[in-house]
């Protein structure tokens, strides 16, 4: 199985592009399901755009609070619950924190799986559509109903292995 694109960026990516791509998709998605794109959810979703890592939502907090007043954390917690229903954020179960959704093929039922580098702290995220049909398959089996499918696998992305 061959990526369309892989799953880290390159440690030069044009970041700024990255990022004015998932703010355009969230647009869109919102448009489509005629959702309010409201400014702090903008906000929020940049904070996590930031880079590639996953933000708790206290560290959420922290980076809007470098160029607004330091927003409730009702209110980033609004922001995040939002945003994850709308496939645009997923939340990394193993460290309790957010990520932007780096894959917009994908909709907000499907499965994914997530690359998480123990050295540099980068999140990737990969389409598990095949494994995860498998581990639904096996579950309803059981008798088990299954609504969604996160993996979380941990190791030493390529630019991590290539540094070392």
């Amino acid at each position: 199985m061959t990526l369309a694109k892989p799953a880290f960026p390159a440690p030069d990516h044009d970041h700024g592009r990255c990022t004015a791509d998932a703010l355009a998709h969230a647009e869109a998605v919102c448009r489509q399901r005629a959702q309010k794109f409201t400014p702090i959810r903008r906000q929020v979703l940049e904070a996590l755009l930031s880079s590639h890592r996953p933000l708790g939502a206290y560290e959420v907090i922290d980076e809007l609070a470098k160029s607004m007043a330091r927003p409730a954390p009702i209110t980033v917690y609004r922001a995040l619950d939002f945003l994850m229903a709308n496939g645009l954020v997923h939340r990394i179960e193993s460290r309790n924190a957010y990520l932007a959704c780096a894959a917009h093929d994908h909709d907000a039922t499907s499965a994914v799986a997530f690359l998480i580098c123990e050295r540099c702290g980068l999140v990737g995220e990969i389409p598990s559509a095949s494994f995860a049909k498998d581990l639904n398959a096996a579950a309803r089996s059981s008798g088990f109903a299954p609504k969604l499918s996160v993996v979380e696998i941990t190791g030493v992305c390529t630019h991590c292995q290539k540094a070392a």
